[in-house]
C-alpha cells in the first residue's frame, strides 16, 4: 500500500514546484488566456494569465506513477496504461486547442466538432483495446458487462461496450472543460473524486476474488494499480491547485480538463464502477446539465433563458456572487457527491 503514498507524494512534489517554473515558461512566451468577450465582465482582468497548466498535471501525475513503480519494483499493468494512454491522447487534443488560441491571439481554437471528433476516435480505442489483454484469470482492464456500483451480469457485447465506454469519456471530459470556469473549482473538485477512486481500488483489491473468493468478491484486472494511478492524479491536481487558486496565476486549459475528465472516466470503467461516477462526479454532471437545458430551453423558446448565463457558475457570477464564494460553495456539493457515491458503493458491498 505505500506505493499509493509514494505515488502521491511525488506527484504532489513536482507538481507543487514544477509548476511555477512551466507559469515563467509560458508567461515568458506569451501563451496567456483569451478571454471571450461575451463572459462575465469580471473575467477580463484574467486575460494574458498562463494556460496550458495542464501539462504539468499530465507530466506530474505520469511520474509520480512511474517512479513509484520503481521504489516498490512494481509491475506496470495494462489497466494504468490504457488509462494513461487515454489521458495523454486527450491531453494532446486539448493541448491543439489551447495552442491554436493562443497563436490566433482568439478565443477560438479547434471547432466543436473537430474536438468531439478527435476525441470520440480517442476514447472509441481505448474503449476497444481495453476488453483486450486478458490476465491469466481471464479479465480484461474494461468488463464487457454493465457496471453500475460494481459489475453487473447484464452483457453488452463488444459495439455497445465500445459506444458506452466513448460516450461517458466525452461526457466526463466535456464536463470538466465546462466546470473549469472559475479559479480552482475543477480541480479541486477533481482531488475529490480521485481520492474516492483511490478508496474504491483499494477496497476492491482487499475484497478481490483472488483474495477472497466469494459471491460478493470483485472481480476487477488491477485495482491496487488502478489505485496508484488515481493517488498519482490526486497529488498532482492538489499540487496545480496551490497555483490554480484564486486569485489563479495559472489555469488548466483544455490540456488539463480534457486529461483529467479522461482520467476520471477511465478510472471509472476499469474499476468496474461505469455509472457511479454519476454521484462521484456530480458536480460535473450538474454543471454539464445546466449547459444542456440552457441550450434546450433556448432552441424551444425562440430565445428565453433559464440561467442568466451557462455554464451554471457564471449564472451565480451574474447573481453577484463572488468567485472564492461560488468555488467553495461548489466544492462543498462535489463533497457531498463524492460522499453518496461512497456511501452507494459501500452499502451495496454491505447488503449484498
Amino acid at each position: 500500500m505505500r506505493v499509493i503514498l509514494i505515488a502521491g507524494a511525488i506527484s504532489l512534489f513536482i507538481s507543487l514546484f514544477g509548476t511555477p517554473l512551466l507559469i515563467r515558461s509560458l508567461a515568458g512566451r506569451g501563451y496567456g488566456q483569451i478571454i471571450r468577450d461575451d463572459g462575465p465582465t469580471s473575467h477580463h482582468t484574467k486575460r494574458g494569465t498562463p494556460t496550458m497548466g495542464g501539462l504539468i498535471i499530465i507530466a506530474a501525475a505520469l511520474a509520480g506513477y512511474f517512479i513509484s513503480h520503481i521504489f516498490a519494483k512494481g509491475i506496470v499493468s495494462a489497466s494504468a496504461l490504457l488509462v494513461s494512454g487515454l489521458v495523454v491522447l486527450l491531453g494532446l487534443i486539448g493541448f491543439l486547442d489551447d495552442w491554436l488560441k493562443v497563436s490566433r491571439q482568439k478565443s477560438l481554437g479547434l471547432t466543436g466538432k473537430q474536438k468531439l471528433f478527435g476525441q470520440a476516435i480517442v476514447a472509441s480505442g481505448f474503449g476497444y483495446l481495453g476488453i483486450h489483454f486478458k490476465d491469466s484469470d481471464g479479465l480484461a482492464p474494461i468488463s464487457q458487462n454493465l457496471s453500475t456500483v460494481r459489475e453487473t451480469s447484464f452483457t453488452l457485447g463488444t459495439v455497445l461496450v465500445v459506444l458506452f465506454i466513448a460516450l461517458m469519456v466525452l461526457s466526463t471530459s466535456n464536463g470538466v472543460n465546462l466546470t473549469d470556469g472559475l479559479d480552482g473549482l475543477a480541480t479541486g473538485a477533481a482531488v475529490m473524486t480521485f481520492l474516492a477512486f483511490v478508496l474504491i481500488g483499494v477496497w476492491e483489491f482487499g475484497q478481490g476474488c483472488a483474495n477472497n473468493a466469494g459471491g460478493n468478491c470483485y472481480a476487477v484486472r488491477d485495482p491496487l494499480d488502478l489505485a496508484v494511478l488515481a493517488a498519482a492524479f490526486a497529488g498532482s491536481c492538489t499540487g496545480f491547485l496551490w497555483w490554480n487558486a484564486s486569485p489563479a496565476k495559472i489555469f488548466m486549459g483544455d490540456t488539463g480538463s480534457l486529461a483529467l475528465g479522461g482520467a476520471l472516466a477511465g478510472l471509472a470503467a476499469t474499476l468496474r464502477v461505469e455509472l457511479l461516477l454519476i454521484p462521484l462526479g456530480g458536480l460535473f454532471v450538474i454543471i454539464t446539465g445546466s449547459v444542456i437545458i440552457q441550450t434546450l430551453y433556448f432552441k424551444i423558446t425562440g430565445g428565453k433563458r433559464v440561467f442568466k448565463m451557462a455554464p451554471l457558475q457564471h449564472h451565480f457570477e451574474l447573481l453577484g456572487w463572488g468567485e472564492v464564494t461560488i468555488v467553495l460553495r461548489f466544492w462543498i456539493i462535489a463533497g457531498l457527491g463524492v460522499a453518496l457515491g461512497l456511501g452507494l458503493f459501500y452499502a451495496q458491498w454491505v447488503t449484498q
